[in-house]
């Protein structure tokens, strides 16, 4: 059975920093890109950050860029994202995803359900 199990959500105020954390199993890890959407109420669901499969460079949504880091451990089949200097916009559901074939919405395999993050001013 695939699972997608995404932990470390909560509330923090503004400039405040959270990590996710999403745990694996049922795939194998390394065959596939594997990172985090999110979605806000009344928004479009948005890629925040990915792995990129084979040579794992990490990618980032301009929006998050030079805020937030992806990381992974191989060994425990995990990805992290460190969320650093949050901001109100920041507040969505976060999802982790892998996709076998890319990391658009279109290509992605499996889901996590998903974890609140919510930022206060």
């Amino acid at each position: 059975e695939v699972q997608l199990v995404e932990s470390g959500g909560g509330l923090v105020q503004a400039g405040g920093s959270l990590t996710l954390s999403c745990a694996a199993s049922g795939f194998t890890f390394d065959d596939y890109d594997i990172g985090w959407f999110r979605q806000a109420p009344g928004k479009e669901r948005e890629g925040v950050s990915y792995m990129r499969r084979g040579d794992g460079r990490p990618l980032y949504a301009d929006s998050v860029k030079g805020r937030f880091t992806i990381s992974s451990d191989h060994a425990k089949n995990t990805v992290y994202l460190q969320m650093n200097s949050l901001k109100p916009e920041d507040t969505a559901v976060y999802h982790c995803a892998a996709g076998f074939d890319g990391f658009g919405s279109p290509y992605i395999d499996y889901w996590g359900q998903g974890t609140q993050v919510t930022v206060s001013s």
